[in-house]
């Protein structure tokens, strides 16, 4: 082996070691704003569609606001407007990104429960009603399980897009992968880390996308 291969494969190595810190961040904003947002969205999904209708509005006036505005403003301002405005600063860079990311993805997620929710016939509620079963009994154990299955090729498209979602926190210079190459290509003028990190995002949406096709076999069961 030669002195100029030796160098790569040191290179390689540090580059890789690098990129895996950062994908581990990746990772962790990713696992952040799934769990916290799956549930929130449906929350907000069912204020939406309350007959409160303050709340109603409320929400979806917010909901139309996170649509209609980049992600990579909102991280911005979640990082910013607390210190400027009522001078309580976030406490750290990653919660900040991570506050942005679960209200944005919550309000898609919530817009998505709501497609289900009303794709659902009201012959369901009735068959429900029938039975003695209670509102609450009604939703969660006939419309819900449904609602899931009905939207789960939306809401993976959804997951698939938050993994490369992540790559935004770099506004606010969030250790993730993409910043950390883009300081290696800056720092030792090589361009190859680029498309290394790209290689880590594709592996990561190759095993979500295996994961959600086996989550839709397992749901066949609902076909009529």
């Amino acid at each position: 082996m030669t002195a100029a291969n030796i160098l790569s494969s040191i290179s390689f190595l540090q580059v890789t070691a690098e990129l895996l810190q950062g994908f581990g961040v990746t990772c962790l904003l990713f696992i952040l704003t799934l769990v916290l947002a799956l549930p929130l969205g449906l929350l907000i999904c069912l204020g939406s569609m309350s007959k409160i209708k303050p709340l109603k509005w409320l929400l979806r006036t917010i909901i139309w606001i996170i649509r209609g505005t980049p992600l990579m403003l909102q991280i911005i301002v979640v990082f910013f407007v607390p210190g400027l405005l009522f001078h309580y600063p976030m406490s750290s860079r990653f919660t900040a990104v991570t506050v942005a990311f679960v209200i944005n993805y919550a309000c898609y997620f919530s817009e998505i429960y709501r497609g289900g929710i009303e794709s659902i016939s009201k012959g369901q509620y009735e068959a429900g009603q029938v039975l003695g079963m209670s509102k609450s009994q009604i939703f969660f154990r006939i419309i819900l399980p449904q609602v899931f299955k009905r939207i789960l090729a939306p809401m993976s498209n959804e997951v698939i897009t938050l993994v490369k979602d992540t790559s935004l926190a770099r506004v606010i210079s969030v250790a993730e992968i993409t910043l950390l190459s883009q300081d290696i290509v800056n720092a030792h003028a090589i361009i190859w880390p680029l498309f290394y990190a790209g290689v880590f995002y594709l592996i990561f949406n190759g095993l979500l996308t295996l994961l959600f096709r086996f989550a839709e076999k397992k749901l066949d069961y609902y076909k009529v």
